[in-house]
């Protein structure tokens, strides 16, 4: 018996998500396990899995399109199993029913003019947004488009396949008047004059020079390619933009700088690394801000209906960098951790984020964030609060620089950080506080055991 593929729910605040990509195509065999499609929530992309063996019958939802949570996007059974009648009587795809007859079903299917949808006079059209906006744009009815979509819904395909009944009988090839010559010299070129604009009534051998060097013209300034170009944004670029705003509209922010001289704390890690504890700068980073977190509460707050809430934990979130975006996971009660629990939950959440198997709960309860832009050699940034915390800091470059110590000048590596803070309830003197207690613990490692 055919089995539905429903939009999982991927999380408590889910309630939609969109077809990035499937895995297999109809007829495909899956097996229990497998990857078979890929899921875009607003923050993520998750990979999901089959949930049974069998061979991919339909596809009612096609890349690109947003449904609600627990609709039935496609259909998985036996080879040449039907799919239940009733719940998609026109598939986004269909499985053949046996591989003898897909090169005729196909070649049919390219032949046949679309049917007209049966459909009563007024009746109302069910269709995706996105297809209501292409059909508006195309100037199409949609109600005499056929639909293919889950129970008779307009998507997007059917909207870009539909061709108006008149405009097909119009598609029909007229006979082109032309010169005898302008005929020998189209032929010899293998131009089609139907394409050339005829200035005097009949295509004649002046009109084709005219196109050939208008088609030579038009060729060259395509391949200096276009000058614009305009992509949507997906759903976590839109949550990024969107939470972007609403963090510069909502807190009032001031951005702190302090440079920390690393030579302990490079002492320390090669003391660590010798015992074969290999921990990166982030890690170590998370523990000794964490530290100062449990000694300046008001930086670990947030603030909601002019209420100050305190925190008496410490999620720290830790951004990564995606190509479609940047994800902020937290590693929760971070100041209750060792130093190798933390470097390992680091690592293994950077690598479920860029794989889309992170678990969205690990994006929620953040009560302050890291965000290191030093490998990229940013010597200052001004980086945005993640709301709803009240301060964020930023890592970057570490280079060495000359100083001077005990009245003499060395070469010692220096790394900057950038404190951002909401001016609401951090004060100067406490960002400016807070910032010296993590030199000083970075300064002088020993002080994490006090």
């Amino acid at each position: 018996m055919a089995t539905e593929i429903l939009m999982p729910k991927l999380g408590l605040t889910m309630t939609e998500g969109t077809i990035d990509e499937w895995k297999k195509k109809v007829g495909d065999a899956v097996a229990k396990g497998e990857i078979l499609f890929s899921v875009e929530t607003d923050k993520l992309t998750n990979d999901v899995e089959a949930e049974a063996d069998g061979v991919l019958l339909a596809i009612t939802v096609p890349a690109g399109e947003t449904v609600a949570c627990k609709t039935v996007i496609g259909w998985l059974g036996a080879a040449g199993e039907a799919v239940p009648a009733g719940s998609s009587s026109a598939p986004a795809e269909a499985a053949p029913a046996s591989p003898e007859g897909e090169g005729k079903g196909a070649a049919a299917a390219a032949a046949a003019p679309a049917a007209a949808p049966a459909r009563a006079a007024g009746e109302y059209v069910l269709a995706t947004p996105y297809a209501k906006k292409l059909a508006k744009e195309k100037g199409f009815d949609l109600a005499q488009i056929p639909a293919t979509g889950y129970k008779g819904v307009v998507v997007a395909k059917d909207v870009e396949s539909f061709v108006p009944a008149a405009a097909a009988a119009a598609a029909a090839p007229a006979a082109v008047k032309a010169s005898p010559l302008a005929e020998k010299v189209a032929a010899d070129l293998g131009i089609d004059l139907a394409d050339v604009k005829a200035a005097h009534g009949r295509v004649l051998a002046e009109d084709l020079l005219r196109y050939i060097a208008e088609t030579r013209e038009k060729k060259t300034d395509d391949a200096a390619g276009e000058r614009e170009e305009v992509k949507p944004m997906n759903g976590m670029r839109k949550a990024i933009a969107k939470n972007m705003l609403a963090s510069v509209q909502t807190s009032p922010t001031v951005t702190f700088n302090l440079g920390i001289d690393m030579t302990e704390m490079k002492r320390y890690r090669e003391q660590l690394k010798a015992k074969e504890i290999k921990v990166s700068y982030t890690d170590l980073l998370v523990k000794f801000v964490a530290k100062a977190l449990t000694e300046f509460p008001l930086l670990n707050c947030s603030v909601e209906d002019n209420k100050i809430i305190y925190k008496h934990y410490v999620n720290m979130g830790v951004a990564v960098a995606l190509d479609s975006g940047l994800l902020v996971p937290n590693i929760q009660d971070a100041d209750k951790k060792s130093l190798t629990q933390i470097s390992a939950e680091v690592k293994e959440m950077a690598k479920q984020a860029r794989e889309g198997k992170l678990p969205p709960e690990k994006l929620k309860g953040g009560t302050f964030t890291i965000t290191n832009l030093g490998m990229y050699g940013i010597e200052s940034f001004t980086p945005i609060i993640n709301q709803p915390e009240v301060a964020i800091l930023g890592v970057n470059t570490m280079e060495d620089k000359v100083v001077v110590r005990n009245g003499e000048m060395c070469i010692r590596p220096i790394m900057n950080l950038s404190l951002t803070a909401d001016h609401r309830v951090v004060d100067g003197s406490v960002a400016a506080e807070f910032l010296q207690r993590v030199k000083s613990l970075m300064e002088n490692p020993a002080l994490i055991l006090a």
